[in-house]
């Protein structure tokens, strides 16, 4: 199973900070650094205030030179589509072929009050959401030498060159997330590489893998099924008690909603999602500063 480190940096991270994340996990052999794309902190200041998810890739592409990069998940309201397959292309080139695009609907209103983005209601964030995705498929697979047009009802592209080309072909792994209701399995079974489901117990990502495979089972498209859980692991359960006080959550609520506890009910989770199908697993690393715990994170792969 890939195991993955994924941070929350709005919660109060500097580059640096995720710059001493991404290469200490490299050099513990993980398969992948993502991050989240977010602009506002939830329940903290956040100090020293939100980094650029894809400014932040573009700088680890050039500092790191193993470890897998990507957004978990970049929201569809935060760019234009065709800007966006510019930088995933160009990042993806800086980085040797190593990107890949988380990408959502967006949901958390507050950031876009505070920042001026454009917040829509549910449906019509969905529908840009979807237009998007398939744009930045149809740009970023498009041959050199070739154009692109899209007429839809949010966005129209007309005879675009569709450069840069990225490194991976036909393009860098998209991945799709979510409760995957009917519309949502469609899309991921018509353009995701992987689908995620994030935070979620056993159950519910049993219900969600299934709705997924059957819209695929109509495409013949074969995706990589991942999750996404909190991580807090310790050799002691004095050490575990301090980690959950540093990221603000009980010790019972992240043992049963995470990741969480010693090494050996780590693995007994992770042995439950690999029962469902997932071969990749997203830890939320919350403190930065914890390089101990990647250390300890990493005896589970």
């Amino acid at each position: 199973m890939d195991l993955r480190i994924f941070v929350e940096p709005q919660q109060g991270a500097s580059y640096d900070d995720q710059l001493r994340m991404a290469r200490k996990a490299e050099d513990l052999g993980f398969d992948a650094f993502f991050r989240s794309d977010h602009y506002l902190a939830m329940g903290v200041e956040g100090l020293p205030g939100p980094t650029d998810a894809w400014l932040t890739l573009a700088a680890l592409a050039r500092e790191t030179s193993r470890i897998r990069l990507g957004t978990l998940v970049s929201p569809a309201t935060f760019r234009l589509p065709g800007p966006l397959a510019i930088s995933v292309a160009q990042v993806d080139e800086m980085s040797g072929g190593r990107v890949e695009l988380g990408l959502g609907a967006g949901w958390y209103e507050a950031e876009h009050v505070a920042y001026g983005i454009p917040f829509f209601e549910t449906g019509e964030r969905f529908d840009r959401f979807a237009e998007q995705v398939e744009i930045i498929d149809g740009l970023l697979t498009t041959p050199a030498g070739s154009s692109y047009s899209f007429d839809g009802r949010y966005y129209t592209l007309t005879d675009s060159p569709a450069l840069p080309k990225p490194v991976q072909s036909p393009r860098p792994p998209m991945i799709l997330g979510g409760a995957a209701r009917k519309r949502g399995a469609a899309l991921a079974a018509n353009f995701a590489d992987e689908y995620n489901v994030a935070f979620q117990g056993v159950d519910e990502t049993r219900t969600v893998f299934e709705r997924v495979r059957e819209a695929a089972s109509h495409t013949g498209r074969r995706l990589v099924y991942s999750v996404a859980q909190v991580a807090c692991v310790a050799e002691d359960e004095a050490t575990f008690e301090r980690r959950a006080a540093a990221i603000g959550r009980e010790p019972a609520e992240l043992r049963a909603n995470g990741l969480a506890g010693t090494l050996a009910e780590a693995r007994e989770r992770l042995a439950r999602f690999a029962d469902l199908g997932a071969t990749r697993v997203y830890l939320q690393v919350l403190d930065l500063a914890d390089l101990d715990h990647l250390e300890l994170l990493a005896e589970l792969q």
